[in-house]
Parts: structure tokens; C-alpha cells; sequence
């Protein structure tokens, strides 16, 4: 049997129109103060998931929906750490996969609400970092999972900071999402991924990528956290 023809345009169009809609979300959480002292992660992670709701008319999300606060910030995704009360001079930072119209986003920021000026500072970075690791990848037409994680690692480093997950990056397409597990190495950009991450997947649609920045200060029990669409221009 033929393998059906893919419109690699339209799903372009339909991801980068997704993660549109999840800028607009957080743009609407800061503007609304959801982010703030006092109350519990899962409270803010509840209001964010129906302000979606009310925006799009989300009602799925596909991956748990982090919000993290203080010391919680240096847990990498597969942790659970317990529900904090965000305090005056957290950092925080939201990783949210809302699906829109069938389509995954998913999105990462990180919010200072004290003035901490090293907690601004990592902040600051994450997107220098995030870019640095575009341009790694955009200039480099060969690299691998393995390569392009060591690099943004490198990158954390030489900001001073160290990278704070397993991962730097996962694919990212059509709802349902396939769950990737730890042994599907060519689903990470990840030190465990020879593969080059310019390909096609099984069903012969072409590899589409989040770049996740992850930085953490161990000394000072904080970290952030900022991921989006790596593979194409918005």
C-alpha cells in the first residue's frame, strides 16, 4: 500500500499557528498576574489550563502541566516534586503542551517576581542560550541529538550556569502524541541520540523539534526553564 502523500506546508502553517495561540496564552497570563505570590503551583497551573479554555477552547494538554517555584525549578520534567506556595521573590517558570485545533504546542517561560538580580539574570539568559542553539543547529545541516544537547550544554556553561536536564528537545507534531519513552532515543535531542535530527519519521513525515533551555544554579537552589519550536521560523 502507498504511503499517502504528506502536505509538509500545511503542517508547518499548523504548528507554527499553535505555538501563536500559546504565546497568546502566556501573554494573557502575564497581562492577567497569574503568576504571583501566594498561591499553590497546581492553583496556578489550574487557572492558566482554564484560561485556555476561555482563549481556544482547550481541553487538552498533552503532557502534565508544570508549574515550578523556588527550589522546584531545579527538577528536571519527569519529577514530582511537592505542590509549593509561590513566595514574594520566587522564580517560576510554566511548561504547558496545550493542543489547539489537533495540533501540539509547547511552550516554556520563566517569571522573576522579586528583583533578585541573579534570578534576573538567568532569566535573561535563557533566551540568549535558546539562540545560541538555534544558530548551532541552523549551521550545522548534519547534527545529531548527541551533538546538538552537548552543545547546549556548553552554552549553559559558558553563561555560568548548569543545564539541568536529561534533554535539551523532543518531537513535536499531531495530537495524539506518540508517548516518548527513555529507550526511543531518536525522540530526544538527547546525549543517547546518534541520529541526525534533520530526517523524516516513521510515517514519512519530516522531524519537527522543541528546543528546551533548562538552567540551574545548584549553589543557589534556583533554575529556569524556556522551550519552543526549533525547527521552524514564526
Amino acid at each position: 500500500m502507498d504511503t499517502p502523500a504528506v502536505d509538509e506546508a500545511a503542517r508547518a502553517r499548523n504548528l507554527i499557528a499553535a505555538e501563536r495561540k500559546a504565546v497568546a496564552l502566556f501573554d494573557e497570563v502575564t497581562r492577567q498576574g497569574l503568576v504571583k505570590p501566594g498561591l499553590l503551583e497546581s492553583a496556578i497551573s489550574d487557572g492558566i489550563r482554564d484560561l485556555a479554555a476561555d482563549m481556544f477552547g482547550t481541553k487538552r494538554h498533552w503532557h502534565k502541566r508544570i508549574v515550578r517555584a523556588g527550589e522546584n525549578t531545579l527538577h528536571p520534567y519527569k519529577a514530582n516534586p511537592p505542590d509549593r506556595v509561590v513566595a514574594e521573590d520566587d522564580i517560576v517558570f510554566l511548561d504547558f503542551g496545550p493542543v489547539f485545533d489537533e495540533w501540539e504546542a509547547d511552550f516554556g517561560r520563566t517569571y522573576v517576581l522579586g528583583d533578585d538580580p541573579v534570578k534576573l539574570r538567568i532569566a535573561a539568559d535563557l533566551p540568549l542560550v535558546w539562540e545560541a542553539g538555534r544558530e548551532h543547529f541552523e549551521s550545522h545541516p548534519d547534527i545529531t541529538g548527541a551533538e546538538l544537547y552537548a552543545h547546549v550544554c556548553r552554552l549553559a556553561q559558558d553563561a555560568g550556569w548548569h543545564f539541568g536536564g536529561p534533554h535539551s528537545g523532543h518531537l513535536v507534531g499531531e495530537f495524539p502524541h506518540e508517548l516518548i519513552e527513555a529507550d526511543l532515543v531518536n525522540s530526544y535531542i538527547a546525549p543517547t541520540n546518534p541520529n541526525r535530527l534533520r530526517g523524516k519519521d516513521d510515517a514519512g513525515r519530516r522531524c519537527h523539534w522543541i528546543l528546551e533551555v533548562h538552567l540551574v544554579d545548584p549553589r543557589r537552589r534556583f533554575g529556569a526553564f524556556y522551550e519552543q519550536l526549533l525547527t521552524l521560523s514564526h
